[in-house]
């Protein structure tokens, strides 16, 4: 009997942790895109310099091979003090909320996918 007892034990425990491994729950996880993640956040904070139809004239990031190009130097310059140069967005006097600054982060450990 405590034979029986234990084996069903053992079923059960390797049910219960094949249901909560954490590949599983990695696949539930949505990964970052361009078009629905990253591009928003552009448009609401890199606006109107690197939006060409806002009247910007850099480099624009309103697009996806722009941003894909350059994403390490955008997550390195938003990353910057206020006070250093090179910090983004330009004339700001405080940094992007983190929440932000790691959208751009996920959308690249997400492998920089477009949609």
């Amino acid at each position: 009997m405590k034979k029986i007892y234990v084996v069903s034990m053992l079923a059960i425990v390797s049910l219960t942790l094949a249901y909560c491994s954490a590949s599983k729950k990695a696949a539930r996880i949505p990964k970052s895109t361009f078009a629905a993640n990253l591009s928003t956040v552009i448009s609401a904070n890199c606006a109107p310099c690197h939006i060409p139809a806002l009247g910007g004239n850099k480099k624009a990031y309103d697009n996806y091979a722009n941003v894909q190009t350059d994403i390490d130097e955008m997550i390195r310059r938003i990353e910057l003090n206020p006070t250093d140069r090179g910090f983004m967005p330009f004339k700001k006097t405080e940094k992007l909320p983190v929440e932000i600054v790691d959208a751009f982060k996920k959308w690249k450990a997400d492998g920089m996918l477009e949609k």
